[in-house]
């Protein structure tokens, strides 16, 4: 079985992980993280947990200047994104890739609606609306930035651009080489957003949110779509494949929209229930519960090698990734126990992120947890504390469950691998006592 899956099974994975659009996808969406750690830092401030505080904020005006650092970083994350995705794929294809990006964002703005509606029915129009530049646009900036990102490689590739003579700086040469690729791109762009507009009384991006975005958000915000979710991750890095950096960068744009429809529902007055609409499977429920003290949820593992441990090997090992784990980071004991390619470890490797995820969709789904605003910690922040953040102390105590979990599920696993390896250390002090002999 082992074999057919690595020699059938995985290839065809990494084939497919490998093309252009999905390296462009994953490495696309980072750019935005930085962003939206930032602006979660305002976002805290802004809604501080003491009332008193809270109230002296926005009694002098301050909490208004928050929000509006909030709203400058959150509310343009879907911009950012069709930028880096077209970026990273033209970047792909060998070409220069800022004109690529900028073109994507051209067509992004081109292809949303252009008016609002104010509350007394009147049309404001010439506005770019941040409901669309956020988590309702993000879908439709993946889409963008991967179509824009291969036609302007595509005309690059078939040497249809403008070419400037030897010794004009550079910056000048990409700019007229630029020119007909985007030129063609928004003029298609233009023709398509006309049919959207006359003929079908919308827009493309509003298209693109009502029948691919809203289905999608259903999907990964079922149990079966969580569950598949976090059980890929682990799957993955059983053969050596960086599980979560893969099943991560392909899913963010969905798990962001979600988190970022979660805090649309606080800022408009309600509150964020499931019946008003939240979602319970975001970033926050990957990040800080699936992936947290590292792939698999291995804190276990390392709770029984530092206080249980028998053998030297995990006792060592032990004491190297405690400090590790804390900040969510176990590459030393993934390699070192080994846990990748252990047959002995992957029933609980595997299993781990699929039970976490049961009981936080379990806690979430029934009002014993609060679902997750937009409010984003570093990927390495410290569990317990990533938990109190995102979601209060409820969130927290969740961690801790989960933690405790993860210790039983290890447990007759480990203690088996321990007890091999002691045997092993025992008949290897044996061998160097009779070579002594």
């Amino acid at each position: 079985m082992g074999k057919y899956i690595n020699d059938k099974i995985i290839p065809k994975i990494m084939a497919f992980i490998n093309t252009k659009a999905i390296q462009a996808l994953k490495d696309g969406m980072v750019y935005s993280m930085p962003l939206l750690i930032v602006g979660s830092i305002f976002l805290i401030l802004a809604n501080f947990p003491i009332a008193a505080v809270s109230n002296a904020l926005a009694a002098c005006g301050i909490t208004d200047i928050l929000n509006q650092a909030y709203g400058a970083t959150f509310n343009i994350s879907a911009m950012i994104a069709v930028i880096g995705i077209a970026y990273n794929y033209v970047k792909s294809e060998g070409f220069e890739p800022l004109s690529g990006g900028i073109t994507a964002l051209a067509i992004f703005l081109l292809l949303q609606p252009a008016t609002v509606e104010t509350a007394g029915g009147e049309v404001v129009g010439n506005v770019i609306n941040k409901t669309w530049t956020a988590g309702q646009g993000m879908i439709g900036a993946i889409i963008i930035g991967l179509v824009v990102g291969f036609c302007y490689s595509w005309f690059l590739k078939k040497d249809i651009r403008i070419k400037m003579p030897a010794g004009v700086p550079a910056g000048v040469a990409n700019a007229f080489s630029a020119l007909i690729p985007a030129g063609a791109i928004v003029l298609g762009a233009t023709v398509l957003h006309g049919v959207f507009s006359l003929g079908l009384h919308t827009t493309v991006m509003e298209a693109i949110y009502k029948v691919i975005q809203t289905p999608l958000q259903g999907m990964t915000d079922s149990l079966g779509g969580a569950i598949l979710m976090c059980f890929a991750g682990p799957f993955l890095w059983m053969f050596g494949v960086h599980g979560s950096t893969i099943v991560g960068g392909i899913m963010s744009g969905l798990l962001q929209a979600n988190s970022l429809a979660n805090q649309a529902i606080i800022d408009s007055g309600l509150e964020l229930t499931i019946a008003n609409g939240g979602h319970i499977v975001t970033q926050q429920f990957y990040d800080q519960y699936i992936n947290v003290t590292g792939a698999g949820l291995t804190i276990g593992l390392v709770i029984y090698m530092v206080a249980f441990a028998k053998s030297k090997q995990l006792k060592t090992l032990g004491r190297l990734e405690a400090v590790p784990a804390i900040f969510n980071i176990n590459e030393p004991i993934l390699f070192g126990i080994p846990v990748v390619m252990n047959p002995m470890l992957a029933v609980p490797f595997i299993a781990m992120p699929v039970i976490a995820c049961i009981i936080q969709y379990a806690a979430l789904a029934t009002g014993i947890c609060p679902l997750y605003s937009a409010i984003q910690v570093p990927w390495t922040c410290p569990p317990i504390i990533s938990g109190f953040l995102i979601g209060g102390w409820r969130s927290a105590l969740l961690q801790i469950v989960i933690f405790i979990v993860s210790f039983f599920v290890y447990l007759p696993f480990i203690s088996r691998v321990d007890k091999m390896n002691l045997e092993a250390e025992a008949k290897a002090a044996e061998a160097d006592d009779d070579e002594d002999w």
